[in-house]
């Protein structure tokens, strides 16, 4: 009978002790959560906090990456994931593309507005960024690039190819059921007509006219430096207005930095 006491009150023993054990235990766990969320919400901002999205490539409308191409919903969906993203202070964007699709810069565009009324959103541009990368860069709080990065090309072109000769030579002949006198101005097989060689120019200056005012109401820069659509070196994209400071993707991620602590102090809010 005193064996099966003893053995009764150590089972008490060990399940007090369990329950001593587990209560310790997740005290612990609730100190180290607390502590996880003062290191977070606390800690000032820092690089890691910086989101970095690539624009490399071709840019066209659509939900794609890679082989030279970067698709407008794709980039879209990482700049808004970023603005939306409560640990992502600021955006850095990271531009290396000969430019695109009008229409993929301006969905991109609207992307980058999304954010910047969130957060800080900085370009920092590679070996080159003009024409449609530069409208989307234009969009951003600030441009860094290298001396020797290039730009600009602020202006809209259409080619149309005319293989008729070619065809002609190898025998080819092209029958065409149309429905109206232009249907098929952008096909090889046949040269423009007149009125459509001046129809395809009215539609390219009016979108030339359309993305100049948007990059002179985007930027400190005058419509004379730009409007013949000419590349322009970097240093020389500084001293015209269409970037802002000589630097690498590090150096803008700390400015990016910068930006993002400036607009979370107390002194920059709306009162």
């Amino acid at each position: 009978m005193n064996s099966l006491l003893a053995d009764i009150e150590r089972a008490q023993r060990r399940r007090r002790l369990k329950k001593k054990i587990g209560i310790a235990a997740a005290v612990v766990f609730i100190i180290a959560a607390v502590a996880a969320v003062f290191i977070l919400f606390m800690t000032p901002v820092g690089d890691s906090d910086v989101a970095v999205i690539r624009v490399e490539g071709t840019i066209l409308t659509g939900d794609f990456s890679g082989g030279g191409y970067a698709g407008s919903e794709y980039i879209g969906g990482k700049v808004r994931a970023a603005a939306d993203d409560p640990f992502v202070s600021a955006i850095v964007l990271r531009v290396n593309s000969p430019g695109g699709s009008p229409a993929g810069a301006q969905e991109i565009v609207r992307d980058i507005e999304y954010a910047r009324a969130k957060k800080p959103v900085v370009t920092s541009m590679g070996d080159v960024a003009t024409s449609a990368a530069y409208m989307i860069s234009a969009h951003t709080d600030r441009i860094y690039l290298s001396p020797d990065t290039m730009t600009g090309s602020v202006g809209v072109i259409w080619l149309f190819s005319d293989q008729s000769e070619m065809l002609e030579n190898e025998g080819e002949h092209v029958e065409v059921v149309k429905s109206g006198e232009q249907k098929d101005m952008t096909y090889p097989y046949r040269s423009l007509t007149d009125d459509e060689l001046a129809y395809a120019q009215n539609l390219v200056n009016d979108s030339a006219e359309d993305f100049i005012a948007d990059v002179t109401a985007q930027r400190p820069v005058n419509r004379s430096e730009i409007e013949s659509a000419r590349l322009i070196r970097g240093e020389e994209a500084i001293a015209i207005g269409l970037a802002d400071e000589v630097g690498n993707l590090y150096d803008a991620i700390e400015g990016a930095h910068t930006l993002a602590a400036v607009r979370s102090s107390p002194g920059d809010r709306p009162s």
